[in-house]
């Protein structure tokens, strides 16, 4: 919004503005965020900041976070991106999603003092972000980098102790085509004297290397701290802190897939660098390990057939959601509704995701970004699929025709997008009526 203009009156005034503030919905760097916030007088700010990196498992890794220290009794503040369903999802304050009149009061004073800078979507997010946090006076806050992490809106803020849940092929025609371009990229959260948790047991060397040049106390999955499952649950050991430190049978966490211990291990290690200023006892970890869910994340939905909703978007996440999968058997064939961005690595994905899927629906997403089903036809032709797909117009359409063609013995996967698991998320309360398992 131009400096004058008429001020939104909705949050959705605002968020349509916000799009229209700069020409590239994508523009790495600092320079423009910084100078904003210190206008803002948010250059520092006045509570400890855990910043949360990572290719997956990021969102996750918040949530448990959040959630620990809430039981613990601090007032956690948190922001995420992107959203599932509604923007106010992405800032939380004591695990409870940011009402409308706070998030544009907070988008009115970015916007009062950005002058004619042209800020991106996710730079004014994150400086309203900050902005809210701020005026909620919370103990701590949680923050999740939106891309990369060198260049991220969030690094604005030297982290009190950063995590990097995992490191994969992403973004990489701005991070890079390979893990170590990638890994460096990620690493740029890191800072000097402070903790870096690294929950990926096998980082890139340059994540390691950068750790090293900046004076980072790294701490690696596996190496300084490790989990050990039990038939009850899991250990969380870490032969490095006082004494030993060692969390004994600790619950699964809600949130499903063999992969979310990884985040869980990164989450305790993080916990437990901030030192004795945030203590945290084991009934809070316990609490907050049952408690932490996230729409959109190996999501099971209730009734038959089994459906299952999953944001798996890259190689990695895709290699994740196949791995539990096969592992959750299912007496009848597995019908996978699939819609996905352009952008993103279709056929990589299709490859991971090909030996777990018996039949295909293949939707368009109606985004600037989004694939066509047609795209996506082509992507699964190159990873090998020659069986007929099913092609739709949107994913409600394809989900719906999966409804039709499955048994109760059968299984539903959406995976692909955030795009594609919200719109399902959105429409299930308008499918309700027509469905047999409700």
């Amino acid at each position: 919004m131009k400096p004058g203009a008429h001020t939104p009156d909705s949050l959705a005034a605002w968020l349509d503005r916000m799009e229209t503030l700069h020409p590239r919905e994508i523009e790495l760097g600092l320079d423009r965020a910084r100078d904003v916030a210190v206008r803002m007088g948010l250059e520092k700010l006045p509570f400890p900041v855990i910043t949360v990196g990572g290719t997956n498992g990021k969102g996750s890794t918040v949530a448990m976070l959040e959630a620990i220290l809430h039981e613990a009794g601090y007032l956690v503040g948190s922001y995420t991106s992107p959203h599932l369903l509604v923007y106010n999802e992405r800032v939380r304050v004591a695990r409870t999603e940011s009402g409308d009149e706070e998030l544009c009061a907070a988008f009115e004073q970015v916007d009062r003092h950005r002058g004619h800078t042209g800020l991106t979507y996710f730079e004014f997010g994150t400086l309203a972000a900050a902005e809210l946090l701020c005026s909620r006076g919370v103990d701590i806050a949680v923050l999740e980098v939106g891309l990369g992490g060198r260049l991220d809106a969030v690094n604005l803020w030297d982290a009190d102790v950063a995590v990097i849940s995992s490191i994969g092929i992403d973004h990489t025609d701005w991070l890079g085509p390979d893990r170590e371009s990638i890994g460096r990229e990620k690493a740029g959260i890191f800072r000097a004297g402070r903790p870096a948790v690294c929950s990926d047991p096998s980082p890139p060397a340059s994540l390691m290397q950068h750790a090293a040049a900046v004076g980072a106390d790294l701490l690696i999955a596996g190496r300084d701290f490790r989990v050990e499952v039990t038939e009850s649950g899991w250990n969380w050991h870490c032969p490095r802190c006082g004494a030993g430190r060692m969390r004994a049978s600790l619950p699964v966490p809600a949130m499903r897939g063999e992969y979310q211990l990884r985040n869980a291990a990164g989450a305790l290690m993080a916990v437990e660098s901030l030192g004795p200023r945030f203590a945290v006892n084991q009934a809070d970890v316990r609490a907050g390990l049952q408690h932490a869910v996230l729409p959109g994340r190996f999501q099971t939905l209730p009734g038959l057939p089994v459906r299952v909703l999953d944001v798996a978007h890259n190689a990695q996440a895709a290699q994740a959601l196949a791995a539990t999968l096969a592992s959750r058997k299912v007496a009848g064939r597995t019908l996978a509704v699939a819609g996905m961005l352009k952008d993103k690595p279709m056929r990589d994905v299709l490859v991971e995701m090909k030996d777990v899927v018996d039949v295909w629906l293949l939707s368009s997403l109606a985004t600037p970004r989004g694939a066509s089903a047609e795209q996506l036809l082509a992507a699964l032709a190159a990873a090998g699929v020659t069986a007929a797909a099913g092609l739709y117009p949107d994913p409600v359409a394809a989900y719906s025709a999966a409804l039709r063609q499955a048994t109760d013995v059968d299984r539903i996967v959406v995976f692909g997008s955030f795009h594609t698991v919200g719109a399902i998320l959105r429409a299930l309360p308008l499918l309700a009526g027509n469905q047999r398992f409700f």
